[in-house]
């Protein structure tokens, strides 16, 4: 895998992480006042360990965030800025997936369509130029192929998750079949074994069961995943079906994955009545941390000990994510890291 560029894992070395901050015209309106701390703790926990970069809608926005982060004490050195129209947060889903070689880098930047023509995109998907113009990234490469960065998840030994629902939806890439897919996700990103879910799915869940929301790598040919232990709810079934189908992946070299199950939360709604997709399988795994997404609710604590386990020699960092899952989404979809050599043409101080 040296020798060719290749995705590497979440757990690779990074130069920072990309959050595109909320505003007046996104969905977010009614509820920035919830939604604005959990940010802002976000950029707290990240910027003790590594740079943060921030895209802001306009230089308004921008003013108005540096003073919310002032007055948290958090050291605008470590915070990089862009200013780039948005139409939503979800940077895992708009941003670069980055592929290293050595210390190089090369920013793969994809199509976004806004998870299936679903929402408006097109602003969120010129923010990655906007991002590689500030951040005087010189290897990038743009494509029409659509993938976001929720849908797939990658190892250190290139074993790649992904579900069916998603990258086989012909909402997506209507010209490719499976094989070819499985062909550009090897070629592109270095997957050496593809591992495609046929199940999982959660209530409330828009983008058509992205794997970050399910089930997730962990160092040492680990998954870590979403169980549901409640025999009456309606994921039962599905999470159920997922978990046998994880049992019987294998890897490159015919070995059984270690499995390590989250527990299910308790069960989240709006004012609505809608089902919120709570899941603590959408962690964020930074330089020596792992940013876990909690709700509040009894299992927080147990999920917190299963990605220790997973996580022995990171610090476990919970990010209450109660008002993120309003909008269907949580913590790792808010964001995208950027790995080691990201950076390099910035100068330093």
């Amino acid at each position: 895998m040296s020798k060719r560029f290749y995705l590497p894992p979440e757990w690779h070395a990074q130069d920072a992480v990309m959050l595109t901050w909320p505003h007046q015209d996104t969905d977010w309106a009614i509820r920035l006042v919830e939604v604005e701390p959990v940010f802002i703790n976000i950029v707290h926990a990240i910027s003790n360990k590594q740079k943060v970069v921030i895209v802001c809608h306009d230089a308004k926005l921008q003013q108005d965030v540096k003073a919310k982060l002032e007055q948290a004490n958090i050291n605008l050195q470590a915070i990089i800025w862009v200013i780039q129209a948005s139409n939503d947060t979800w940077a895992r889903d708009h941003g670069p997936i980055t592929t290293c070689q050595g210390n190089n880098i090369e920013a793969l930047n994809y199509t976004f369509n806004g998870w299936g023509n679903k929402y408006p995109s097109q602003y969120d998907n010129l923010i990655n130029d906007g991002l590689f113009a500030t951040c005087q990234v010189e290897h990038h490469k743009t494509t029409e192929w659509v993938l976001e960065g929720g849908a797939i998840d990658i190892d250190e030994q290139g074993h790649l998750l992904t579900t069916e629902a998603c990258l086989l939806n012909q909402n997506r890439n209507p010209n490719l079949n499976q094989s070819q897919i499985e062909d550009k996700l090897g070629k592109e990103l270095g997957a050496r074994k593809i591992l495609w879910l046929q199940s999982g799915a959660l209530e409330g869940d828009d983008t058509d069961s992205h794997i970050d929301t399910l089930a997730r790598f962990a160092p040492g040919q680990i998954i870590v995943y979403q169980g549901c232990q409640d025999e009456t709810d309606s994921h039962f079934t599905e999470l159920n079906a997922m978990k046998q189908q994880l049992e019987a992946f294998t890897t490159v070299d015919g070995l059984p994955f270690i499995l390590f199950e989250l527990p299910w939360p308790d069960a989240q709604f709006n004012k609505q009545g809608e089902r919120l997709p709570a899941t603590y399988a959408n962690f964020l795994v930074i330089n020596q941390a792992v940013l876990v997404p909690i709700y509040g609710v009894a299992q927080d604590k147990k999920a917190l000990i299963v990605i220790q386990m997973a996580f022995p020699d990171h610090e476990i960092i919970p990010i209450d994510c109660r008002p993120i899952i309003e909008q269907f989404g949580s913590l790792h979809c808010l964001t995208m890291q950027l790995p080691k050599g990201f950076l390099a043409n910035i100068p330093r101080g």
